[in-house]
This record gives C-alpha cells, structure tokens and sequence, in this order.
C-alpha cells in the first residue's frame, strides 16, 4: 500500500484548536509564567538525557507566553529549536531527550501542547521511485489530437473531467485572474513543464521540508527518481491554454510549489506542513491545494499528548493563513471511510515506523488537514457522477465533490480512461485517480471564483462554492473496489446535502459567471 499513491496518498489505486483570535505574546508576562523557582525548572535543572532517538517536535505557546522565553525552555531540555512562529504561537525543536515532550508540558505557564511529530528517528534517506503512473503514450496523444476540435488543447479531448464540471464552458468566458495564485503543497512541482511554465510563480514557491522554508531556485521542484504527485496536481489546477498538452480548471491564474514532503518517503510531516501555511498566508497565496494527511497518523486523537500537539499547531497555522485570506482546500481520503461514523478501523498508523491496529472515533480523532475548520473537505466522483470506489465520506464532514477519476466509470473519450490526465515532471503526461485528484478540481474553481470576487474572504468563497455546487442526490448504486455495482447503503442525507457528494459537484461555469 502506497503511502502517497496516486490519489491522495495512504491506498494504493491502480496507476498509480485552531485559535479563533489573534494570539498576544507579552514578554514580561511570560517571564513570571515560569519563574525559575518552579517545580517545573527543578525538573529540567539537571542536564537533559541525550540518549534517546532524535525527534522532530512542535511546542504550542499559551495566550501570553512569549517565544523567548519557550526558546529557552526548549534549551534547558535538551532541545534545540529549528523555527518558531511568533504569529500563532508555535516552535519547532529536536531533541533526543526521551522525557523532552513531558518535562515542556509541565511549564503549564509555557506550553499548551507538546508531541513528536514522528514515531521514529530524524535520518538522512535516499531518494526512490515513489508509487507508479499509468503515462500517455505518443499513439493515444496522436488519437487524442486528432479529435480536438477548434479551441480545445491537443490532449483535452481526455479530459472528461473538465466538462464534468463545465470548466471546458468556462473558460470561453474567463480563464481568471493573474492576481490569483493557488499554493500546491505537495511533493514539489516541476516548474519546466511547457503546461505549467507560463503560469509559475516562483516569488511564491519553496521548500518547507524540515520546517524551514527554502525559497533557493528549483528547491520546490521534485527530488530526482521523486514523487510526480505534486506536478499532477498543479497541471489540473493551472496548466495553461497554450495549444501544448492538457488545459487546467483555472488556466489563467498563477500555481505555486510548497513542497513539503520527505525525500525517499514522501511522508508528510507536521513541522514542513505548518510551515508550507505559513509560507502561503505570508507570501499572499489566496488558495490552497492539499492532498495528503499529516504523517505519521492517519487519524490524530486529542487523548494522545503527542497527536493533540499536531493538532493544535496545524489548527493554529490553518488558521492563521484563513486571517490572512488563503482558502485551504484538502482531499477526502481514499480509504473508503465513513469520516461521520462513529468507529473506523486504522491499521496504518504510525506510517513511519510499525502500524498497531485501533479503532477511532473520527469525531475526536481527526484527518488533518482535511477535518480541521474552515478547510473545504473533498470527495471523489468519476465520469458516471457517482462516487468514486476508494474515496472517503461523511454526512457533514464533505462540503463538495469533484472529479477524482475511477477507472471503473469509464468516458466516452478517445482513450476510454477513467482516470484523470495532467502533467507529469520532464514534460510529460499521465492518468491518476484519487481524492489527490478531486481536490485540485475544486481549488481551480475556487481560483476562478476568487478572479471573479477578489475581495472574497475564504468563508465567503466557501459558501458560494457550495451554493454553486450542482446538487447530486444519493445514487441507488456505486461501484466497489472490483468493479461490481453494489448497493449505495453508506449514503445518507439531510439538510441539501449527502455524505458522498456534500453541497454537490463543483461549477466552473456558475464560478465565472
């Protein structure tokens, strides 16, 4: 099972808390938070243990402690501090003191939360092929070119997602605004691509892996024999209308890399996630795309010190850049899970070391980014409208669906493939399916909804993305994972909308409109 497959990592399919209020840091307050007299500062007196694995951690500061003083405390415990984020109020350390999380979580004065980010040891890895890609070979381009007609890129006669969702009508009436940028934070993007190229904004693309953005030339592009993940997804948000390859949903408005993904693993870890945020909210990306979870859980449970700790500090960064006008749009999953349930089954977690099965509540143990507020959450559909076969649900917790492909709904296109098409590194192209690939539909929509509306704010884009959404009842039938059509029990339905489809199938035409 690949951790980050072709959909939105964690199922292998075939081809492939927030804080709701500006935080204040007052430095003399902090300093009488935790005198050195405390029992606390006893604790960490004694030279720290340095025996232990060495971790990556987040420390998340209370309302009034100030980043100086958490510093310090990082220190005093074996610690040394990578970065902090004075703005909401988080820093993050490494230590290889076993008793490092426990000894910052009794400075109550200091730390709401403290935990690991990974179960297993900070290591240099080599890079390898990273899942597999079904390619478009040079026969089904030739087949597909030739039946574009006037307007249409060489390849679009593929893509069947564009008119699922009208964007193909769309974009006779606006491609959108060069004002807008969407934030692919991902596996890394290859910029060089002839699709992607024209509308790469490189002032506003970076490296976050180890949770230092790296703003260097090229360091947002893919790792050489890396994951192609990341340049899909910018191809279906943003690939230009040039008269080369594919055409995205939004072919007129800028894309951005945020790579944040390990190399040789492709792991997502907190620590590169909250700085991939924060690199977006400061560098004025208005969207963006994320289709992963937060390594090493699949789900975070708040009874867990070290899993409320990601929690908090990914909830206080979502938040942050919301504040400062990004829309977050993440993927559903491909786990075939019921997200409004009240019992799932994880035998994946800890990702980065030894699974041990349990079973969640996903109400309190959440799929971050995708469950935290203000995040639009996305489902899957293919060709048919119906709900893709791997792609997670939830009466309540999916806001809208998009195409993501299923390879058992087949199109009537020249290629006859269910999933769907983009750009691939080295100027190539090929065919995913997954969440990873609904989820870039909905972020292009919302990038043309944003050139539409430039004073948006996410609430508000979020909402008309869901009032524009076309409404699509629970269907009788679906298909499973072998391609037999079974029977739609998992569906349910209230309020105008569906645990499979939420509001409804994203609009592109109502967006320009």
């Amino acid at each position: 099972m690949a951790h980050l497959g072709p959909g939105r990592r964690r199922i292998a399919v075939p081809v492939g808390l927030a804080l709701t209020a500006s935080l204040a840091f007052l430095p003399s307050v902090a300093a009488s938070a935790a005198p050195l007299g405390n029992t606390a500062d006893t604790a960490v007196a004694a030279k720290p243990d340095t025996t232990g694995p060495k971790l990556s951690y987040v420390a998340n500061l209370t309302t009034y402690a100030s980043v100086k003083a958490a510093k310090k405390a990082v220190e005093r415990a074996g610690g040394t501090v990578v970065t902090s984020y004075e703005q909401i109020g988080v820093v993050v350390a490494h230590s290889q003191n076993p008793d490092f999380a426990k000894q910052l979580r009794a400075q109550r004065g200091l730390f709401v939360s403290v935990g690991a980010t990974r179960t297993a040891p900070l290591q240099t890895v080599a890079t390898t092929e990273e899942g597999t890609t079904q390619t478009l070979g040079a026969a089904d381009a030739a087949k597909a070119a030739a039946k574009a007609t006037d307007g249409q890129e060489p390849l679009e006669p593929n893509q069947w997602d564009l008119r699922a969702i009208k964007a193909d009508q769309a974009h006779k009436i606006n491609d959108g605004s060069r004002n807008v940028t969407v934030g692919v934070i991902d596996t890394g993007v290859d910029d060089t691509h002839p699709d992607l190229a024209p509308n790469f904004s490189k002032g506003q693309s970076a490296n976050c892996v180890g949770g230092v953005a790296d703003t260097t030339d090229g360091a947002w592009r893919p790792y050489p024999d890396g994951s192609d993940h990341g340049t899909h997804v910018a191809g279906t948000i943003a690939a230009a209308r040039n008269g080369i390859g594919v055409a995205g949903v939004a072919p007129g408005v800028q894309v951005a890399a945020i790579k944040v993904s390990e190399p040789g693993t492709s792991l997502f870890f907190t620590e590169a996630v909250v700085c991939g945020f924060m690199f977006a909210a400061e560098k004025g990306i208005e969207v963006t795309n994320n289709s992963y979870y937060v390594d090493p859980w699949l789900y975070n449970c708040k009874a867990d010190d070290d899993q409320k700790a990601l929690v908090e500090a990914l909830g206080r960064a979502t938040k942050y850049a919301e504040r400062k006008g990004v829309l977050s749009v993440a993927s559903a999953g491909n786990s075939n899970h019921d997200l409004a349930s009240n019992a799932i089954v994880d035998d994946t977690s800890p990702d980065d070391a030894t699974p041990v099965p349990r079973t969640i509540d996903p109400h309190v143990c959440l799929d971050i980014p995708t469950q935290l507020p203000g995040v639009v959450t996305v489902s899957a559909t293919g060709d048919q409208g119906l709900r893709s076969y791997y792609s997670s649900f939830g009466l309540g917790v999916v806001d809208v669906a998009a195409p993501g492909g299923d390879k058992w709904q087949v199109p009537a296109t020249p290629d006859a493939n269910g999933r769907v098409l983009s750009t691939l590194p080295g100027g190539g192209y090929g065919y995913k399916q997954g969440t990873s690939m609904a989820g870039p539909h909905v972020a292009g929509v919302a990038a043309l909804l944003k050139s539409a509306h430039p004073k948006a704010t996410p609430s508000q884009l979020q909402a008309m993305l869901k009032a524009q959404a076309t409404k699509a009842a629970c269907p009788e039938k679906i298909y499973d994972a072998t391609g037999a059509l079974v029977d739609a029990a998992t569906c349910q339905s209230k309020w105008g909308q569906t645990g499979y489809y939420g509001y409804g199938v994203v609009d592109a035409l109502k967006a320009v409109k």
